[in-house]
């Protein structure tokens, strides 16, 4: 089962599950009723209807010849009421979302017709009303079927352009949400991958150091036990103050890495030898905090932990044919002893997808073993 994992996305709270379907996968996020405003189809709706009546000003003006501008400003306010019958067609186009294409272009096709036959009767009784009541000189124009048919037909055109204005609007509202709940929904998934990486970074770790200061107190060594205490604490405080999903200076990075590695030292002794090494131009590169950390951890887990003569442990960072290149090795293993299979490793595969989270295919992790020790190398793209 998928666990919840409280997170907040741009300030929102964010549920993985709320990301995913039942397999996994990332759910299906078609647009809804939100994507289609109500503002956008009113915006949409007066430019079409004032355009129209732009592009009809001559025909009206032709039609009431020598009647002066009243009844051409009669006659075009008839558009203005063309843009309420609008907001039915739109209510409607609102409400089908999500119904099957098939049943949703019938229902909207019968409206714009429903639509165009209301607006042509309307026009039939506007003509007759002016004409009994404002202009005599409208009873000359005609109002027989063949005018109807005809505006009828130019009302379906032109509301069709109006449902189609509807839809781009809509899709383009889709397609924007889609793809802001896509990158929440990946970046969420980021976040939880990191939040479960910083819990898994350090249990071993923790373990052995208090371990180790037990056993220096347990023999008197409370001096040696009080150093490695302030370390640890140091280190932890470093850790949980760091941001996983932030980038960081390598310098800091490299500077979080040498505590750890000091921590280490205490309880290793002279079997631990560190060697870090960072030119100042790839120092001031920036880079996923705790980047480093896996791999380091595995330089003492299979390098240090299995050696029984002193082993050192090489982190170096440098800029190499317009890359940063970041070496970690260590001299403590021979090929082919038990240490972990190149690539398979889950601190590996972990650094593997921050990398790729971050810097996509651009960026790489190699891991090898050498002839003594093994060695694993990152090129981030600069």
């Amino acid at each position: 089962m998928t666990e919840n994992i409280p997170l907040t996305v741009k300030g929102r709270p964010f549920r993985l599950l709320d990301a995913l379907d039942g397999a996994g996968n990332i759910a299906d996020m078609s647009g809804s009723r939100e994507d289609a405003r109500p503002l956008e189809a009113v915006q949409l709706t007066v430019a079409l209807w004032l355009f129209v009546a732009v592009i009809y000003l001559p025909v009206l003006i032709d039609r009431h010849n020598g009647e002066g501008w009243r009844s051409i400003g009669l006659d075009a306010s008839t558009v203005f009421v063309s843009m309420i019958f609008a907001t039915p067609l739109f209510l409607v186009f609102r409400n089908t979302i999500g119904l099957s294409l098939r049943y949703r272009a019938l229902i909207l096709g019968g409206m714009v017709v429903l639509t165009a036959i209301v607006q042509t009767a309307f026009d039939i009784m506007f003509t007759g009303w002016v004409a009994n009541n404002v202009e005599r000189a409208w009873y000359a124009l005609p109002r027989d079927l063949s005018r109807a048919y005809g505006a009828a037909f130019n009302y379906i055109c032109v509301f069709s352009v109006n449902l189609a204005l509807f839809q781009l609007s809509f899709a383009r509202r889709r397609e924007f949400s889609q793809s802001r709940k896509l990158v929440d929904a990946q970046f969420a998934a980021q976040q939880a991958q990191l939040a479960a990486l910083r819990f898994q970074l350090n249990p071993h770790f923790l373990l052995n150091t208090l371990n180790a200061i037990s056993s220096m107190i347990v023999t008197n060594r409370n001096a040696e036990a009080e150093k490695m205490t302030e370390k640890l604490s140091g280190f932890l405080r470093a850790s949980l103050a760091s941001d996983p999903t932030e980038l960081v200076p390598l310098e800091d990075e490299f500077g979080l890495i040498e505590e750890y590695l000091d921590i280490e030292k205490v309880r290793f002794e002279e079997r631990l030898t560190i060697d870090i090494a960072c030119t100042d131009e790839a120092a001031a590169i920036w880079v996923p905090s705790f980047l480093l950390q896996p791999l380091v951890e595995n330089a003492v887990k299979y390098g240090v932990g299995r050696s029984s003569e002193p082993v050192t442990v090489k982190i170096d960072g440098r800029v190499s044919g317009g890359q940063l290149v970041i070496t970690v090795e260590d001299d403590g293993r021979f090929s082919g002893d038990g240490g972990p299979t190149v690539g398979a490793s889950v601190g590996l595969n972990n650094v593997r997808h921050r990398l790729e989270a971050v810097y996509g295919k651009r960026s790489s992790l190699t891991a090898r073993a050498l002839d003594r020790g093994f060695l694993a190398a990152i090129h981030i793209p600069i």
